[in-house]
Parts: C-alpha cells; sequence; structure tokens
C-alpha cells in the first residue's frame, strides 16, 4: 500500500508542496492476507518483507487501523539497537534493577495486559538482541499477535528470522508496484494524464517502489523538469531526488563502509561496469560487500559479467557525493583501465567518450565523432549533441557540426542546429564536406521553415559540384525525399530505388532512399515491394541517422497497413518500440503514431486517439516537428468516427501548421479528414465530394492506394458512382484491399445486399471492422425492401456489434440500420433466456408464467423476424448483440 492524491479542485494541477495530499493506493491480496493472519485462530501473525520504502509501514498500520483489539507500536531505531530492551523502553516499569529477566517480565506484563492485543514492530530487523528475545517468546507463547516489518538486505537478529523459518508467524513479501499501478498513481497525483514515455522512465527509474516514485514525482515537479503540456505531464531532463530520500539511501550507504563508497562511487560514474574492472579499481572484498548489502547486482549480459545498482536511485545519491576534483581523479581512473580494453560496440565508444566529455579528459575528436555518431544512430539525440559539441570544440570541424546540427535539428531546435553550421563557407570546402554542409542545412529548410526555393537552390548547387559517386549518391537520396513530400511520388520512388539499387550506395543514402521509398511506396499501391526494402533495413541493424532509421519503420507498418496486414503491422509496432529515455522523445512519438496508424484503421478509435494525443504531446518542441501533420489526420479521422465534431475541427484546425508545399504528400490524406468530419456533421453529400475530391488528388499525384481508400470511404457515404473506378485500381494497387473496395462499391450499386454482407464479412477477417460494419448495416434497408427480415435483422444486429467494437463509433449506414427490432422487451428477455439454453419449461419456472406463455412470445417473434425456430430467433437477436 502506498500513498496517492486526488485533484482537490479545477485548475490544482499539482503544486509545489505536495505534504499530506497523498491518499491511500490499496493492496487488496496483501491487506486481506495480512488480515487473515492476525484475525485466524490458528494464526499468530505477520512479518511484512521488502524493501525500503515498499510502503510495509504504511500496510501495516492501515490493517491494524481496522482491528478491533488494542495494538501496541513499536518502533526500532539505530539509537535504540544500542539499549537493551529499547525498542520496549515506554513498556518497561521504572525500576533500578538491572535484571534483564525481571525487564523482560515487566516489559511483557504491560504489552499483554489486554486479553485481545497486537503487537507492531516497525523495522523488526533494527531491534537489541534483548527486544527479539522478547518478541520471541510472545509470538512462540501466543500470548499476542504480532506483525513486524522487516527491510530486505539488512541483518536481521536471529530470533526474529525464526519467527517465520519455526512457522511461528507468516511471511508476506511486499513487492514494489506494478507499471501500471505506478501510471495509476502518479496521474492520481498530477490530475491528469502521464506521457508514456514519461512513465517509462519514471518506471525505470524508481523500480515501482513507491517511496522512491512519490520522491521523484515531487522532486521533478520542484525542479521543473516534469510540466503539464496540453494536457499532457512530460517528464524532460533528469528527475531530481530530494533531501529526503537522499538521507535514507545516504544512511544505509554509509553503514556498508569507505571502500564500499568508494567502489559505488566509481560505478556511479560509469555504468554498468563488467566485475572485473570494477574489482581492479576498488577491490574484491567492496565489491562483495556491496552485493551482500544489496547495494549493487552482478547480471551476466551475454560473454560479459556487469555490475549495475540494485536500484538506480543508489546512483543519483552516490553520484551527490562526488564533487568536480574527485570526479575528474574517478573518471581518471576508470579511463586508464578501459584504454587498453577494445573499443568493439558503440556502447563501449560511447561509455569511454561520455567520461572523457564529463572528466575533461584528452580524447582523439575522431573517436569522440564515432560515439556521436553511434548516439545519434541509436537515437539518443541530448547525448549525441553533447558528444558532437565536444568533438567540435576540440577540433573536430565540418564532421562534427554537422552531427551536431542533425541531433538539434531532431530534437526541434532548428535555428541552433542551422547556427553549428554557419560558420562553414561552401566556397571553402570539397565535395565530401559540401554534404555534408548542405544536406543538414537544406534538411533544415526544406522541412522545418517549408522554403521550397532556398532548399532547392542548395540541392541544386551540391548537385552541380557533387561527381563523385558515393557522395553524389547521398544527395540523390535527399533529393528523392524532397520530392516525395512535394508529393511527386514516381519521380522520388524512382530517385530512390536507383540509390538502393546502388551497390556503392554509402549508410546516409540508403537511410534516406528507404526513408523516401517508405512514405511513397504504399501511397503509391506498392506496399508489397517496400517489405523487401524494410527486410533489408532491418536485417543491415545499422543507420547513419537513427531517427531516418525511425522513418522507415514508420514506412514499413505504413506498407502493411495499406496492403491489409493489420496483424503483422501490430507486431511491427511491438517490435519496434524500443525507446526508455526523455531523451529519444521523437522516436517515441513515431512509434506511438505507428500504433496509432493501425488502431485507426481496426477501429479502435479511443485506443487510437490517447496513443495520438501522446505523441503529439511528446512532439511539442522549440519548433514544433512537421511530423506532427500525419498523426493530426490520424486522429481527426478517429474523433470524427466517435462523432466528437469539435475535437475534430480543433485538430484539423491545427494541422494548417504544417501544411504546404513541402507536405504535399499529405493533401489527399487531409481532404479524406476533412469528408469524415463532413460526415460525423451530417453532411454526407459533402463528405461524398470530398472524398472525390481526395481522389482526384491522389490520382493526379499517382496515389493509387489513397485514391481506392478515398473512393471506398465515398461508397460508405452513400456514393454509387465509383465502382467502375475502383476496378480501374485493382491492378494498380497491391493487396487485397482494392479488390475488396471495388466489391463492395459494385455492390453499392448494384443495391446487392447478400454481397454487401459477404463483403462485410471480408472487411471484419482483414480487420477492418467499420468498413464491415458500415457494409452491414448499407444491407439492412435492401433486406427490409425485399421483405427479408431476419436477412435485415441478422445485418443490423451484426452492424451494431461490430459498431460496439470500434468504441461505439457511427456512421450515416450504421445509424440508419440502428432501428429497434419488431419485438417487446419480454420477448427480447425470453429470447435472451433461450440464446442461454434453457428449455420452454425453464423459461418459464424462472419468469413465474406458463409454458403456453412462453411459447407464444417464442411463435410471435418468429413471425415478426421471418425466422423458422427458437434457435435461429436467438441467432438473430442475441448472438450478434452479445459477440
Amino acid at each position: 500500500m502506498t500513498t496517492v492524491t486526488a485533484p482537490t479542485g479545477t485548475g490544482d494541477h499539482y503544486p509545489g508542496h505536495m505534504g499530506g495530499r497523498w491518499q491511500l493506493l490499496g493492496r487488496p491480496t496483501e491487506h486481506q492476507a495480512i488480515r487473515s493472519a492476525l484475525t485466524s485462530t490458528d494464526g499468530s501473525g505477520v512479518v511484512l518483507v521488502g524493501a525500503a520504502g515498499v510502503g510495509k509501514t504504511t500496510m501495516a498500520r492501515t490493517v491494524t487501523a481496522d482491528l478491533s483489539a488494542t495494538v501496541h507500536w513499536a518502533a526500532c531505531t539505530e539509537s535504540s539497537r544500542a539499549i537493551p530492551l529499547g525498542a520496549f523502553a515506554p513498556w518497561v516499569s521504572q525500576t533500578s534493577s538491572r535484571d534483564p529477566i525481571a525487564a523482560l517480565t515487566s516489559a511483557r506484563q504491560t504489552l499483554v495486559a489486554q486479553p485481545d492485543t497486537v503487537i507492531g514492530v516497525d523495522d523488526a530487523h533494527a531491534l537489541d538482541p534483548l527486544s527479539a528475545t522478547l518478541l520471541h517468546q510472545i509470538a512462540v507463547e501466543r500470548a499476542a499477535r504480532v506483525i513486524a516489518t522487516v527491510r530486505t538486505g539488512e541483518q536481521v537478529p536471529d530470533a526474529v528470522t525464526s519467527l517465520w523459518k519455526d512457522g511461528y508467524l507468516a511471511r508476506i513479501e511486499l513487492h514494489p508496484f506494478s507499471k501500471a499501478e505506478c501510471i495509476r498513481l502518479v496521474e492520481l497525483v498530477l490530475g491528469g494524464t502521464l506521457e508514456g514515455l514519461s512513465a517509462d522512465v519514471m518506471w525505470d527509474s524508481s523500480g515501482g517502489n513507491p517511496l522512491f516514485l512519490r520522491n521523484m514525482v515531487e522532486g521533478a515537479v520542484d525542479a521543473g523538469t516534469l510540466s503539464e503540456i496540453n494536457g499532457v505531464w512530460q517528464l524532460r531532463g533528469p528527475t531530481a531526488v530530494p533531501s529526503g530520500l537522499v538521507a535514507l539511501l545516504d544512511d544505509r550507504i554509509d553503514r556498508a563502509g569507505a571502500g564500499v563508497v568508494d567502489a559505488l562511487k566509481l560505478l556511479a560514474l560509469c555504468e554498468p561496469l563488467d566485475i572485473d574492472t570494477l574489482i581492479a579499481l576498488a577491490g574484491e572484498e567492496a565489491v562483495d560487500v556491496a552485493e551482500v548489502r544489496g547495494l549493487i547486482r552482478v547480471t551476466r549480459d551475454g560473454a560479459v559479467v556487469n555490475v549495475r545498482f540494485s536500484h538506480p536511485l543508489y546512483g543519483d545519491v552516490v553520484r551527490r557525493r562526488v564533487g568536480t576534483a574527485a570526479g575528474r581523479t574517478l573518471r581518471a581512473r576508470i579511463v586508464e583501465v578501459l584504454r587498453d580494453q577494445p573499443m568493439t560496440s558503440p556502447a563501449d565508444r560511447i561509455r569511454l567518450a561520455k567520461l572523457c566529455v564529463d572528466g575533461d579528459q584528452d580524447l582523439d575528436p575522431g573517436l569522440l565523432i564515432s560515439a556521436a555518431k553511434d548516439a545519434v544512430a541509436l537515437t539518443n539525440l541530448p547525448l549525441g549533441e553533447r558528444l558532437a559539441r565536444a568533438a567540435y570544440e576540440r577540433g573536430g570541424g565540418l564532421p562534427a557540426a554537422e552531427l551536431l546540427s542533425r541531433a538539434l535539428l531532431w530534437q526541434g531546435r532548428p535555428e541552433e542546429a542551422d547556427d553549428a553550421l554557419a560558420d562553414f563557407d561552401p566556397d571553402d570546402l570539397d565535395e565530401l564536406q559540401l554534404v555534408q554542409w548542405g544536406v543538414p542545412r537544406m534538411s533544415r529548410l526544406f522541412w522545418t521553415i517549408g522554403d521550397i526555393e532556398r532548399s532547392h537552390r542548395l540541392l541544386d548547387l551540391m548537385l552541380d559540384r557533387v561527381t563523385y559517386p558515393p557522395i553524389r549518391l547521398v544527395v540523390e537520396a535527399a533529393a528523392s525525399a524532397m520530392a516525395v513530400h512535394e508529393n511527386r511520388i514516381d519521380e522520388g520512388i524512382a530517385a530512390a530505388e536507383k540509390v538502393l539499387a546502388d551497390p556503392e550506395s554509402p549508410s546516409q543514402a540508403t537511410d534516406f532512399a528507404a526513408f523516401a521509398a517508405g512514405l511513397a511506396m504504399p501511397v503509391a499501391g506498392r506496399g508489397y515491394d517496400f517489405a523487401a526494402i524494410a527486410d533489408r533495413c532491418r536485417a543491415e541493424h545499422k543507420a547513419t541517422d537513427g531517427m531516418l532509421k525511425v522513418m522507415v519503420r514508420y514506412g514499413d507498418v505504413l506498407a502493411l497497413t495499406t496492403t491489409g496486414q493489420l496483424d503483422l503491422a501490430d507486431q511491427r509496432v511491438a517490435e519496434y518500440a524500443e525507446y526508455s529515455t526523455s531523451g529519444q522523445f521523437v522516436g517515441w512519438a513515431i512509434e506511438k503514431i505507428m500504433a496509432g496508424l493501425v488502431a485507426t484503421y481496426r477501429g479502435k478509435f479511443r485506443e487510437a486517439i490517447g496513443t495520438i494525443e501522446q505523441a503529439l504531446a511528446a512532439l511539442n518542441a522549440e519548433t514544433s516537428l512537421p511530423w506532427k501533420l500525419p498523426p493530426r489526420l490520424i486522429v481527426a479521422r478517429a474523433y470524427a468516427a466517435l462523432g466528437d465534431v469539435a475535437a475534430a475541427e480543433k485538430v484539423l484546425a491545427d494541422a494548417a501548421e504544417h501544411t504546404g508545399p513541402h507536405e504535399a504528400i499529405h493533401e489527399p490524406q487531409l481532404v479524406i479528414a476533412r469528408a469524415w468530419l463532413a460526415a460525423a456533421g451530417g453532411s454526407n453529400r459533402s463528405a461524398v465530394e470530398l472524398c472525390h475530391r481526395a481522389a482526384d488528388l491522389a490520382h493526379d499525384s499517382c496515389q493509387f492506394a489513397v485514391e481506392a481508400e478515398a473512393l471506398h470511404h465515398a461508397a460508405r457515404f452513400g456514393d454509387r458512382t465509383v465502382a467502375a473506378r475502383l476496378a480501374e485500381l485493382v491492378p494498380h494497387t497491391q493487396g487485397p484491399l482494392a479488390g475488396l473496395y471495388a466489391r463492395h462499391a459494385a455492390a453499392v450499386a448494384n443495391a446487392d445486399a447478400t454481397e454487401l454482407d459477404d463483403v462485410g464479412t471480408a472487411f471484419e477477417e482483414i480487420g477492418l471492422t467499420l468498413s464491415a460494419a458500415d457494409a452491414a448495416a448499407q444491407a439492412v434497408p435492401l433486406h427490409e425492401r425485399a421483405n427479408r427480415r431476419r436477412q435485415s435483422a441478422e445485418s443490423s444486429a451484426r452492424a451494431l456489434r461490430l459498431s460496439t467494437k470500434c468504441d461505439g463509433a457511427t456512421t450515416a449506414a450504421i445509424r440508419s440500420a440502428a432501428k429497434p427490432l419488431p419485438v417487446t422487451a419480454r420477448e427480447r428477455e425470453i429470447i435472451a433466456l433461450v440464446a442461454q439454453g434453457l428449455t420452454n419449461r425453464e423459461i418459464a419456472d424462472r419468469l413465474t408464467v406458463s409454458v403456453r406463455t412462453v411459447e407464444g412470445h417464442i411463435y410471435r417473434a418468429c413471425i415478426k423476424l421471418d425466422v423458422a425456430d427458437r434457435d435461429a430467433l436467438a441467432r438473430v437477436v442475441w448472438q450478434g448483440e452479445e459477440r
């Protein structure tokens, strides 16, 4: 059990001083187990075991507060441990006798004077020997019930340990909170939504320890690193550890001894360290003591045995003890050992580079640049920025400046990104340097500012001067990405494929080309073709720019979605969810956009909204990043599907921030979103017109998959004119969706209710749940006109069931089909019991009516719905609603 808070009023979003605002968040299972141990006839009590701050004391006192018994609480401290019977001193009568037996007797008589007594001992591991003996006697003889707390990692008196080992008291271990419980706790405290990435960081940092989590939240709010952005709380920057928690952890560290403290300081500056290195630096005894006391943990990572802190906050607290001068000395000791080890991985290079930068040690700029490249490739942009800046300050020149510019640009700081390159004159640069300088500047002009003219002038400059084939391929790849965004789809795909097919293409060229292809091929109806490119990028496990790698992954999910492979798309989203630090917020946000994209196509609109809103909050930066446009178009459709016109309107108004020639690829999707908004507002005619406009825009730019989707929406809105055009698109789009869209449109045009039911089933099987609901709903009036009441009822029930799976989404077709079935409330009640397998006699008994009455209701319902028997009746009315 731990404490949480609820907001005290509108606008009172977490003031700086938390104080007593925390309230209880229960652990019902543990609470009941403890209560049973204290109240059952065969139990003497319980020992609660857990780490410091896990909530042992709060839990124990909460349970005992509910008991009718007399409760005596003894609190043990380091000071009381030195005094015989110190923990129970308040119950020892005043006497001049030094006889321990007399003191024991006196305390015991006082403690158990009442017949129904509970003795609580907080921190029983700190009992002095005589107090431990007294507690043992009381528990063994069942003179009173006992509840005691013991902190893991501490030396516990044998008399206390035997209480659970010998079966006198139950032992219950309190574990840290789960991730979901941590999120619930923090969101109650903050009175708002916690960004998922920030939740990950808090979970990793606190380890689910309630006390650590509480102090972390308070410290982060006070430090300003935890703040509210558009209704979502975000953690940006290091977590702060308040003084109260520092004192608690400091005390435990100090008791381990000076040698252990020295080992912990080394580890705090370079975690993890392989065990041999730490032993060489601090000695075997210190490492062993630290492990036994639970301050560190030893884990095998492949062939390496590494040492880490048992809890991240220990590292934070130890680092506070290391001043500037001591830090330089300690880092120099670590660097001296690590320099002689091979630098075989990005982690090795980053670790050594960071140590040298933090300790102001000399390091070759080339190694710093390599480490900065590693950090940027791994999407740790703040670290990449820091290492690149250090490399530049140490004479790294343009390569370091280019890395620094890229890291700044991806963090939404374009002005600083441009400043990093401003001192270089293109006339003084060779071909390689020109590309290193020109590509990031061109990227800033194009994607961040939207200055098409200046970005193309810079592109032309590079194309004119760069002739060396591998370097020129980088320019051509960047140009392909620009062409795709300008909606020159065929041109962009051709340029990207040329780069990808060239064996001389360097990594940066293939990254850019794959990024371009990943956005263009899916919308062009070539999602299957992109699969090979995505497979290649996954297999290579390398990228010069980690954020481009993330974009390629988005293209992979987009391709799977547009080809109807939604299960595989979900699988890819799960595989790509690997971001865990607040500095990687852009990559994390784009992963959320992938998830929201698939959820929207599946009809999981509330999930999509929650996911996308988190991504949009994460992308809030100094300069709003252009990647806010695609998620806004997705979430606008989700809001419209749920009938929230105001929210959809606001999102589309915000989307205007990034519309323009540099984002023209998204124009058809923007018009589709407006069509859904019109339909949500009840204007189907406008919705159909907008769908045709979107289809025309898509057709003109060879976005054949988007053209097919726009026409499909038109058919869902009731348009009977698009079947032939959709049929023409089928050969030009890979995957089954265009064929299903064409079938659906033909069924709408031909007023073929049976085919609408069949194609609806196909939509459902592929995962397009709301399309399936619309097809079923469109069949309802057609069945009715043909006097097929049973089929009409079945289609209506199916449409409503599928709409429910889509979070209650409503469309014009679903609203039209949602007519009440022509059965009475009593008939529906009886049909429900039929569906449960009850006989007519059993139904009559349950409803206290005659069997004949039941039979009459069933007969009349069958006539109304044109079904032959009771089983068919249940399937029509009840089964569809219950699934």
